[in-house]
């Protein structure tokens, strides 16, 4: 999909992370914030991005320092058997985010025209294909007119929930006021970046700057994700509508809004059928990135067609579950204690290690923890995985 010969500048890095932040899927996370009120929802929303977008850093400068796609990386700490375990895992929750992602978009933009979710879940889908195509190093002045486009038509968005007079307020949030405790609000701000913890090194492993490119990348997600949680969080409770779409319809952006919609959805589903493709490849060696990311675009395009998936909340924990306890043990192996266990078939110890904090998460999921379940999570497997991995060197 990419020639080898080219790297991505900075610059480059930062549009595509950008285009990951702007999604309606964080906007309609950002609703569930409404019961804790605007002080307490965006405290929690910028401790869980601070968490996420750290672990977010280190995870992409693995793979900007080794020059392996995500997937790849993590031979070093589980064995090659141990890697394709987690490609499937990943390429299996992209094909959910696929779907997912086209299915919010259609559903939004059909709320401004309504020709069919159907229809427009078609429109998504070619759209996204087409960025396929073209391809992550080639997409240059193409993405960056995009974008700016994007970044001025969210301004426009966020002058509308925020500035605008409305006489709704918290109505339809006193009664879920204790719906979500703080904790989990937390945690629910951690798991969007945590679920992009298994793709950024597709995109940072061509950086030309591995430490500047990486930074841009996190540093762009965080902030322009916790933009979208509060705008979504603001709507919910300024005008006390979770649907995006029809505040934009009566705010009168009628084409504006559509741009928002399918643009945005395309740049960040874009990436989910991209590193499905790059995934692919440490299970089958022999597939091809780029059409294995269209396969699995119309996969996801006939799921957002067929099923509903309208709450994701619980889809974000299992994700979190499966990949917390996985960055954990490859931070600790690749930034403290230096083994590579690339040449085995099957690091036993790690994935035990790795079991340990996936069963540990989900007993966390029953606790209120202030700073959510992923960071105890993964300092108990970070601190396991370093002590094994220190007792292994001494034997």
């Amino acid at each position: 999909m990419s020639d080898t010969n080219q790297k991505t500048s900075v610059f480059s890095n930062a549009l595509i992370w950008f285009g990951a932040g702007v999604s309606i899927a964080e906007i309609l996370t950002g609703t569930y914030f409404a019961p804790l009120g605007m002080s307490k929802g965006i405290s929690a929303i910028l401790i869980g991005h601070i968490i996420g977008c750290v672990l977010l850093f280190f995870a992409g400068y693995i793979g900007a320092l080794s020059k392996k796609s995500a997937m790849e990386t993590t031979k070093y700490s589980f064995g090659k058997t141990g890697a394709k375990f987690f490609a499937l895992l990943n390429v299996i929750q992209l094909i959910g985010w696929t779907g997912i992602m086209i299915y919010d978009g259609a559903l939004s933009v059909n709320g401004i025209f309504a020709f069919g979710s159907w229809l427009w879940a078609i429109v998504i889908g070619a759209l996204i294909i087409l960025w396929i195509l073209i391809g992550i190093t080639n997409l240059g002045k193409f993405n960056t007119i995009a974008m700016a486009s994007l970044f001025i038509l969210t301004l426009v968005l966020c002058k509308i929930v925020f500035f605008t007079k409305t006489a709704a307020g918290l109505a339809g949030f006193t009664d879920a006021a204790e719906a979500m405790s703080f904790g989990s609000a937390v945690e629910l701000a951690v798991a969007m970046p945590l679920s992009w913890l298994p793709l950024i090194s597709d995109y940072t492993k061509e950086a030309e700057k591995p430490f500047k490119a990486t930074l841009a990348s996190a540093a762009t997600y965080g902030i322009v994700s916790c933009w979208m949680y509060i705008i979504g969080m603001g709507a919910a409770i300024f005008t006390g509508q979770s649907d995006i779409a029809s505040i934009m319809v009566k705010a009168g952006l009628g084409i504006a809004a559509l741009i928002i919609l399918i643009l945005s959805t395309v740049t960040t589903t874009f990436l989910d059928a991209y590193s499905a493709g790059v995934s692919s490849k440490t299970i089958f060696a022999k597939l091809s990135d780029k059409w294995t990311a269209i396969a699995v675009t119309i996969i996801g395009t006939l799921g957002a067609i067929t099923f509903p998936m309208d709450d994701i909340t619980e889809f974000l924990y299992f994700i979190g579950s499966v990949f917390a306890p996985m960055i954990a043990i490859q931070l600790a192996d690749y930034f403290v204690v230096k083994s590579d266990s690339s040449n085995k078939n099957l690091d036993i110890l790690k994935s035990v290690i790795w079991f340990i904090g996936f069963i540990l998460y989900r007993k966390l999921m029953t606790m209120d923890i202030i700073v959510g379940n992923s960071l105890p999570d993964m300092a108990v497997t970070f601190l396991l995985t370093v002590v094994a991995g220190f007792i292994a060197k001494k034997r």
